[in-house]
């Protein structure tokens, strides 16, 4: 997709930068905490730069951001002159949880975070979205919260897309907000408690809850290149909505897995759901470039194969594109390394280590994202992949912008990248 110059600030620039604040200060905790006493920064760090990098991010959203809706547009030139006119319920989430940040940090008034809020949930409460399960489409207009029919650079059509992993980010946000903003906490949390994210759950998959793709409230045959869909009803609306068949997420280093957490959170899936998703492939899996190490457990009467590839004397157990964003963002929200300190709280920092090695290796730096450099497969993703390369697409190719996992006949669907690119 063709962009204006000077290089644009991405979204993924601007949610790095949300993760940077909570550097300072964990986010779950400073939701909730009193924004007149900031918590310390941990130790081994640089405070003052990295408030300034947290002023720096802030002032770019503020220019991303519509005075009249409050909605954050997906991105912006250098110069932050010229925004885009799409954005996402993540966009919309990371400005919300940013927000609150930017409060705690001292870097805005509790009473500008609180109008920023507010403009924000209003608009969000007039847009056209899933009303039966309260998700709303992955692109609108930031400029009046239209749905996005046709794409802005290019014209092309789009067909409106519930993504699982976008409408969990806004989900989060939601949640954040409910906890960590008294004025905008009833609003806040009718938003919330209309999501139903067993909407994505494939209850009849090979290993039952994996989350789909996403899908189509219209079969999307305005689409050039339609992926292919099927139509159920997962939440008795008493009507269909077209999923992507082929594309559900089944590994567990994925942002999707903030979904899984918001559906068992909320009741709406069980519990074993989390166990569903691979940690690594099984080691009878041949066709794969190293095979992993590990033991098969069963927990809640799900087996679940607990391997880790070794990668220059690191056990890791990597994500498909191998992103320290995949390993970690939901980290922000849910406290792993608290939760599971023998399994989490030691895969969270050898994922960074392998990418840091990866990367002053190969390429004389460490920190980027796959999806931003396609043709850049980090150590960890490689482990996962098998003679393919990602391809770039635009926003309403069909084309995968990632290799497709090859597996057995029998072992069923494969991983899929993080947003069909033709629902975009």
């Amino acid at each position: 997709m063709n962009r204006p110059d000077p290089t644009p600030i991405s979204r993924r620039t601007a949610l790095a930068g949300g993760l940077t604040a909570a550097a300072l200060a964990s986010l779950p905790s400073v939701a909730l905490a009193d924004p007149r006493k900031p918590l310390p920064a941990p130790k081994g760090t640089d405070r003052t730069t990295l408030l300034r990098w947290a002023r720096d991010t802030w002032a770019s959203m503020v220019a991303m951001t519509d005075r009249k809706t409050g909605l954050i547009s997906d991105n912006i030139t250098g110069d932050l002159a010229t925004n885009a006119h799409y954005t996402s319920p993540t966009n919309i989430g990371g400005y919300l949880w940013s927000t609150l940040v930017a409060r705690d940090l001292r870097i805005i008034t509790p009473g500008e975070a609180n109008n920023r809020i507010r403009q924000t949930l209003r608009t969000l409460k007039k847009m056209t979205h899933h009303d039966a399960a309260g998700m709303y489409f992955n692109w609108y207009d930031p400029r009046d919260g239209s749905v996005v029919l046709n794409w802005p650079d290019d014209g092309n059509p789009v067909e409106p897309f519930v993504s699982s992993i976008d409408a969990a980010w806004l989900g989060a946000a939601l949640l954040v907000v409910r906890n960590g903003d008294k004025g905008n906490r009833k609003v806040a949390g009718e938003l919330f408690d209309a999501m139903r994210f067993d909407v994505f759950a494939d209850p009849t998959n090979s290993r039952p809850y994996l989350n789909y793709g996403g899908y189509y409230l219209a079969e999307p045959t305005r689409l050039p290149s339609p992926p292919p869909t099927i139509e159920r009803d997962l939440i008795d609306e008493g009507r269909g909505v077209w999923y992507t068949r082929d594309h559900h997420y089944d590994t567990i280093v994925s942002e999707t897995r903030i979904t899984t957490y918001l559906g068992i959170a909320k009741g709406q899936i069980p519990a074993q759901a989390y166990y569903q998703a691979w940690r690594t492939f099984p080691p009878d899996w041949d066709w794969q470039e190293i095979i992993p190490v590990g033991e098969w457990h069963t927990y809640q009467g799900v087996d679940v194969y607990e391997g880790a590839y070794d990668y220059l004397g690191h056990q890791t157990v990597p994500g498909w594109g191998g992103s320290m964003f995949e390993e970690l963002m939901p980290n922000v929200f849910v406290p792993e390394e608290t939760w599971a300190p023998n399994s989490w709280g030691k895969n969270h920092p050898r994922h960074v280590a392998v990418q840091r090695i990866h990367g002053m290796d190969n390429y004389g730096y460490w920190g980027f994202s796959p999806q931003a450099t396609p043709q850049a497969v980090t150590a960890s993703g490689a482990l996962m992949r098998s003679g393919c390369a990602p391809t770039a697409t635009s926003p309403t190719s069909s084309t995968p912008t990632t290799c497709a996992t090859s597996r057995s006949p029998t072992t069923g669907t494969g991983s899929s990248p993080r947003t069909p690119p033709s629902s975009r």
